[in-house]
């Protein structure tokens, strides 16, 4: 703390200090102000400014220091100075004093706990900057809310000191005439508990109420502005149009469905979308059969002898489409047109809020729902078209397995397929930029991959940027740049048959018609919602990787139900999600999954945690399936067993997540885990034991002795 803060908690305390040692409150009592009503009054017709300074100056002081008096000098000023004085000494004061404590409040307190409960803080905070003048007029019209209170509060969110200031004038402004005209009565209340009745603080309540009503009010005229430009049919041809047929887009054409309203849904290319074509399905397909080949390969590690296999990639490549296959039909147009969904085939354009084009027809509709998905991101580099690259949407086109493969990205998506083209007999080289490969992870969950990459022969580049690529003497080359420890650039460069390139994906927002719309875009290009999948058009929605902020498949469709369900309610009500846990998994060997907070990002944010961790490479199943490595690591809440995020790494981390997830979804502990019977030999004991391990590690061991004691009394011992 810095010894100018130090300096004002020492002034605040010794002033506080005072009035409490000195027992100044007794001369702030009801008696005590009646029966010294006259002389002050005496001292008021004498000295009118001079008393009206004195009072002024301690209101402020009072306010200020968060003494909780307020009521009887407000009552007191009503009565030395009347109704029309009193009100403007008393509400200048109480504000000045109140944005006082208000400064104090963030000086002191503010950097600190948003630092340490920065988290848990951020949607009220994100609520106070779009809408927090209406939340403190509320506040300040009801007189039921401590005053001091409200004060030190607000100083730790972001509203801005003057319009906490002008806010506090104008709400408390109605109070403090109520009060004050009470006061000018002072020599006949015989008690402050019965000086506003019950009907009096349900009327302020009532007001309280006003604020919310206008900002609702205010919101329905900016939606209204939003749409007055368009032309509204008087008749819809359906109740919603779903453009896109992703996860995203069918499940939110599912539930439109269900609920017998009419719905279209529009796709360009292939039903399914991205997830079933060219994403999920095919990437942990191909992840399988090089998963496979490489158990083959370690063979002997298991008592076998004499084991061999070849790669026939035409046969890996017609299998992952003979997967895709299968599980095209649940997302075919025969199947959501039996189940009530309108399929449309083609390009959709939105010409307004209310109308979407697909080749010559228009249809008219009461909302839209955006679910457009994402393609791959292809960075701008010098002489990447002359050698021609693959994709995650066109590596499933090969019909060769290529020799020397190189992979760009060193996130989920190109460790996946880096490990898998390897697995099945690529030479793979993997570069990026990130000092580390997986860098939402935690340091230590980067270098576990790494390590197996490496041991399995995967040429790991990181910290290197790309800056050409080009053919040399006939061959496919990259040259990318490194920073030495010297500070100098160092130049690699790298032969190889075909690159995939993996640096993330973009929103598809192009040539649907959102230039020609108020749509507001995020700064990466996704659509701009809120947290009921609203875009800024409040009858179009968006859900999916066009909106983010998560591009999994599992979070479109927990996105998409709610843009269904608002996109039905029309405004009438609205539903909100909330991602207080995210679960997601990279399917590399070893396997990575998270929820909630990792320790990297608790660190970052200031937040308290308890690290248990439980190494597998002693878990019995691990140990007899070959697979003993890994961990599972926990974060809690210092000295209680709520869980704040979880990482796996190791054999099936995807699938054995699912507990903490569920744990943590409905505010389950640890110890509810440790209770749970589960089945020996599983791989699903990992985490009870790791709850086991926060059990163990908080026994009570100041107390062994006395048991020791007591049950070698029981046997009869000394």
């Amino acid at each position: 703390m810095s010894s100018k803060r130090i300096l004002i908690v020492l002034v605040i305390a010794a002033i506080v200090g005072s009035y409490f040692l000195f027992d100044l409150g007794q001369y702030l009592t009801l008696e005590s102000v009646q029966a010294r009503l006259g002389d002050l009054e005496a001292f008021r017709d004498e000295n009118f400014a001079l008393s009206a300074a004195i009072y002024f100056v301690v209101y402020v002081a009072v306010a200020a220091l968060s003494i909780p008096v307020a009521l009887i000098i407000t009552l007191l000023g009503g009565a030395i100075f009347g109704v029309l004085w009193g009100t403007l000494l008393v509400s200048f004061a109480s504000s000045i004093g109140a944005t006082l404590a208000f400064l104090v409040s963030r000086l002191l307190l503010r950097d600190w706990v948003q630092q340490r409960f920065g988290k848990y803080l951020a949607p009220i905070n994100r609520g106070i900057e779009k809408d927090g003048v209406f939340y403190l007029f509320s506040l300040r019209m009801v007189p039921l809310f401590p005053f001091y209170i409200i004060n030190l509060l607000m100083g730790l969110t972001p509203i801005r000191a003057w319009s906490f200031y002008w806010v506090s004038q104008i709400g408390m402004l109605l109070g403090t005439a109520v009060y004050v005209n009470a006061g000018s009565e002072l020599a006949q209340i015989s008690s402050l508990s019965g000086l506003v009745s019950a009907p009096v603080l349900i009327s302020f309540s009532l007001l309280g109420l006003f604020p919310l009503a206008a900002k609702f009010i205010v919101n329905s005229l900016q939606a209204n502005k939003a749409l007055r430009q368009f032309k509204k049919p008087k008749t819809f041809d359906t109740n919603a149009v779903v453009i896109g047929a992703g996860s995203a887009g069918l499940v939110t054409a599912l539930i439109i469905a269900g609920a017998k309203a009419r719905v279209t849904l529009v796709e360009k290319h292939k039903m399914g979308g991205d997830c079933l074509n060219t994403g999920c399905v095919p990437s942990k397909t191909l992840i399988r059969s090089g998963r496979i080949m490489s158990y083959l390969r370690r063979a002997e590690e298991f008592g076998l002898q004499n084991v061999s296999g070849e790669i026939d990639f035409k046969a890996v490549m017609a299998r992952v489409q003979g997967v895709i296959k299968t599980i095209e039909p649940h997302d075919s147009v025969e199947r959501f047109t039996s189940l009530g969904v309108d399929c449309v085939q083609g390009e959709a354009k939105i010409v307004s809020p209310y109308e979407v084009k697909i080749g010559e027809r228009t249809i008219t509709t009461r909302s839209i729902v955006i679910a457009t998905g994402a393609r791959p991101l292809v960075p701008p580099i010098a002489g990447l078209d002359e050698v021609g690259y693959l994709t995650s949407d066109t590596v499933w086109e090969l019909e060769e397995l290529p020799r020397r493969l190189l992979v760009i990205g060193g996130g989920p998506i190109g460790c996946e397929l880096a490990q898998a083209f390897h697995n099945l007999g690529s030479e793979v080289t993997q570069v990026d930029m990130a000092e580390r490969i997986m860098p939402r992870e935690d340091p230590e969950v980067s270098e576990q991959v790494m390590q197996k990459f490496q041991r399995d022969g995967i040429t790991v580049l990181t910290g290197h940027k790309l800056e050409r690529f080009g053919i040399t003497n006939g061959e496919k080359t990259m040259v990318a740049t490194r920073r030495s420890e010297s500070g100098s650039d160092e130049t690699v460069e790298v032969a190889f048959d075909e690159v995939l390139l993996a640096i993330g994906r973009k929103a598809n927002t192009d040539d649907i018609g959102l230039d020609a719309l108020p749509v507001q875009l995020n700064d990466n290009g996704t659509i701009a919602i809120n947290a009921a999948m609203q875009t800024s058009v409040p009858n179009i929605y968006a859900c999916g990787d066009v909106a983010g902020p998560y591009q999994f498949t599992h979070m479109a469709s927990f996105q998409a139900f709610f843009a269904a369900a608002n996109a039905l309610l029309g405004g009438l009500w609205r539903l909100k999600a909330n991602y207080r846990v995210v679960p997601w998994a990279t399917f590399t060997d070893p396997e990575v999954a998270r929820v909630g907070l990792s320790e990297t990002e608790a660190l970052e944010q200031g937040i308290d945690f308890e690290v248990t961790r439980y190494d597998l490479n002693h878990h019995d199943r691990s140990l007899a399936d070959g697979e003993a490595h890994g961990f599972v690591k926990v974060l809690t809440v210092p000295g209680k067993d709520k869980i704040l995020g979880v990482t796996i790494v190791g054999y099936h981390a995807g699938e054995l997540i699912g507990e903490f997830v569920f744990a943590m979804t409905h505010n389950m502990g640890l110890k509810k885990i440790s209770a749970v019977t589960h089945i020996y030999p599983t791989l699903s004991e990992a985490n009870k034991f790791s709850a086991n391990a926060w059990r163990s590690a908080r026994l009570p061991e100041k107390y062994f002795p006395l048991m020791e004691k007591f049950f070698r009394w029981r046997r009869g011992g000394q």
